[in-house]
């Protein structure tokens, strides 16, 4: 997993997916990870849409954007005046291309 947006309806993740893994198999798996979490804490479901948006990034300029745009979801959102001041953003590990 690459960068990431929290919202609180929704996420935004960048993900790359080598391998056998094939990228609804990794979204099924991270819903019903956190999904797990969200019922031992005895929230009410549903708490995912039954489908997901997917974009294939082919360079690293491709993602340099599509990240400008979704960091930029909470300023849209009215939930911060800037980026840099939502909390809930940022990178695990950084993606690259060959």
């Amino acid at each position: 997993m690459g960068r990431y947006v929290l919202m609180p309806d929704h996420i935004h993740v960048f993900v790359s997916c080598a391998g056998s893994q094939t990228l609804s198999r990794w979204v099924k798996a991270l819903k019903g990870f956190l999904a797990k979490g969200w019922r031992e804490q005895n929230l009410a479901a549903p708490f995912w849409q039954k489908s997901f948006f997917d974009h294939l990034m082919r360079s690293g300029e491709s993602y340099a954007g599509k990240w400008s745009y979704v960091c930029q979801n909470p300023v849209r959102a009215g939930l911060v005046k800037t980026a840099e001041e939502w909390l809930l953003a940022g990178e695990i590990e950084r993606l690259t291309w060959d």
